[in-house]
């Protein structure tokens, strides 16, 4: 019994000691300086950071590498890392987010990527910036005017720069759009109507997870609907004026369940299964390797639930909303965002003084990091008909896409990472005032609903003149 006592006692004293050892050689191991490859960090190693650095250690692996990753999970960073040496990469030193600092100044990436949650993406832009390095960030740039201007501050104190990732711009259809408007196709734009629908797989992970909480992402129309925004405003090449809008949690959240008769609750999946087998918008992350590694096995460490009940208490964000929104070049659009469709994609049609575009597409249905990252938002159909003045309508050819949203993934990949040697006809890099324009159209809307009145971006926060693109 004692004998068994002390081996047992002797492994777990080897476990924790070989732990350490492999976190400080982790944190220690050089990084050499010499490579000429482009050298990136990546703040955030949830669903969206495989992104990245997949790419990065397969397709681009000659022009740049991965030198460093941080994120406030170490169980998350593990992962994140055994995924980098699976896809051929070498393992690279791992830093929770108190030692940032500590990221950059040791392994010096010329360009931080950062992929944390919505509300902390300043923190890390900012600083970055500050020790001498320049951003890629997911959108939302940000969630709010303040954490916006302090953005705008940071770029113009240090001379850095911040990419935005608006991968829809590089969507062949959503190009094709805008080769239209380009060349007058219809005239001048006086109106659209966009419409996007999230179905129930998409729309109600959001209502899972973080998202669900306002604080944490500024709502959908903010965090989701700043793709869109940035489509018009990149369509357009223009930006919001005044934007009225009206929104509310009609569908997910308990109060709402309970209205249509709903009685069976649960806090969440896990360990509520009997439960939850029952609910068709229940998550069970143990069928998902992906889901499991990232966030079931990391709940240790910081409590968060990636599957709670979408009819659960705590919702704070709207599922159903319309906007009115008028532009600088006197255009108006109808926006309405429903994130409990039976289908997945959007429609949009532009009014010109010379005949109207009607686009239609509809996308993949996914869960984040549930599945193959290539098939999320993938194209399952799209269509664009010119409808020009006293002419017959014609539908217009829309290069092959393959690959997440719509097509775009790879493109912007290709982007950041590959070969720009050629100038991009299209102007699709996002900078930090892009980021902005898209956001504040969902911030004004945002005031509006609270308010119930017209707001005027510029009271929100006036961005510098220079142009959209």
């Amino acid at each position: 019994m004692f004998l068994t006592y002390l081996v047992n006692t002797y492994l777990l004293i080897q476990r924790f000691l070989l732990s350490v050892f492999a976190t400080g050689l982790a944190k220690s191991t050089p990084i050499k300086m010499d490579d000429n490859r482009k050298r990136y960090a990546i703040i955030g190693t949830g669903g969206r950071s495989y992104f990245y650095y997949s790419a990065i250690a397969t397709t681009y692996r000659t022009t740049s590498r991965i030198v460093g990753l941080c994120d406030t999970n170490q169980t998350r960073l593990d992962y994140a890392n055994t995924s980098l040496v699976s896809l051929g990469h070498d393992s690279v030193p791992t830093f929770l987010a108190a030692d940032f600092d500590t990221l950059i100044t040791t392994t010096k990436p010329h360009e931080v990527i950062v992929t944390t949650i919505d509300r902390t993406h300043h923190i890390y832009i900012i600083r970055a910036l500050e020790l001498g390095c320049n951003v890629i960030t997911e959108k939302p740039m940000t969630i709010d005017a303040p954490r916006c201007l302090s953005i705008f501050s940071a770029v113009d104190r240090t001379g850095g720069s911040v990419r935005v990732t608006f991968n829809y711009r590089y969507a062949p259809h959503n190009t094709t759009v805008f080769s239209l408007i380009r060349s007058g196709a219809i005239g001048t734009i006086t109106s659209l109507h966009f419409e996007w629908l999230l179905n129930t797989s998409h729309g109600a992970d959001y209502f899972r997870r973080w998202h669900r909480d306002r604080r944490n992402s500024g709502g959908l129309l903010v965090h989701k609907s700043t793709h869109h925004f940035d489509l018009v405003n990149f369509w357009l090449q223009t930006r919001p004026l005044s934007v009225y809008a009206q929104g509310a949690l009609r569908f997910y959240g308990k109060e709402n369940a309970e209205s249509r008769g709903m009685t069976n609750f649960y806090p969440r999946t896990h360990g509520y299964e009997n439960l939850a087998k029952q609910d068709p918008f229940s998550l069970d992350m143990r069928e998902v390797a992906t889901l499991k590694a990232l966030y079931l096995d990391a709940e240790h460490e910081d409590g968060y639930f990636r599957d709670q009940n979408v009819f659960s208490d705590g919702i704070s964000i709207e599922d159903t909303m319309n906007l009115l929104v008028t532009y600088r070049n006197g255009a108006v659009m109808t926006y309405s965002l429903t994130a409990y469709a039976p289908w997945e994609g959007f429609r949009v049609s532009f009014n010109g003084t010379e005949g109207r575009i009607e686009m239609e597409v509809v996308e993949t249905s996914y869960v984040n990091a549930g599945g193959e990252q290539s098939l999320e938002g993938a194209l399952e159909k799209s269509s664009i008909w010119l409808r020009r003045l006293f002419e017959k309508p014609r539908e217009i050819e829309i290069p092959e896409a393959k690959g997440a949203h719509g097509g775009g993934d790879g493109v912007l990949l290709h982007d950041l990472f590959g070969d720009n040697s050629v100038s991009d006809e299209y102007m699709r890099a996002a900078s930090h005032i892009d980021g902005a324009a898209s956001i504040l159209t969902g911030i004004a809307a945002n005031k509006s609903i609270a308010t119930g009145q017209v707001v005027y971006v510029d009271d929100v926060l006036k961005v510098p003149d220079n142009p959209v693109s």
